[in-house]
């Protein structure tokens, strides 16, 4: 399905298309498939969190919640496969780098057993700099949120 100016739609990415895209393997892959996608406008990716989780072990053991940081890696890792996505199928995955991280505030804490939703929505996007706002959700209320800027590079 083509998008505007021809770009193709996907509608969804299950883990093996998300690990063509983005360079991050375990223990770091925080999204495990993208549910929605509309061109390169927005996407919803989705992480179940499970006490199996390598963070838990040093991240209050005996509370476990996932560190607000690792949120903000979920939305970027949605965004980063969407803008690659979006590149083509001829194009070859490099890095994408944070460039900034604004906004961020954090509502409440993300522990096992949750599923969480990260919603990003491209604000813009110029050559290969892209900025997104986020919005983590667990049972359709926000957990966390940014904006956040990010640069492809060629390597």
């Amino acid at each position: 399905m083509s998008g505007k100016g021809g770009k193709k739609e996907l509608n969804s990415l299950d883990i093996g298309q998300i690990m063509k895209l983005l360079p991050h393997r375990y223990p770091f892959l925080l999204v495990d498939r993208i549910i929605e996608m509309n061109s390169d406008l927005s996407a919803i990716g989705v992480k179940n969190v499970t006490i199996n989780e390598h963070f838990f072990q040093g991240h209050f053991p005996t509370h476990p919640v996932m560190p607000g940081v690792l949120l903000i890696e979920g939305m970027a890792q949605t965004a980063g496969a969407l803008c690659v996505a979006n590149l083509g199928e001829s194009y070859e995955p490099s890095l994408v780098y944070f460039m900034a991280i604004d906004k961020a505030r954090f509502r409440r804490p993300v522990v096992p057993g949750d599923t969480v939703y990260f919603h990003m929505q491209k604000i813009r996007n110029r050559g290969r700099v892209w900025r997104y706002k986020g919005e983590a959700k667990v049972d359709g209320k926000i957990v966390a949120e940014t904006e956040l800027s990010a640069m492809i590079v060629e390597v």
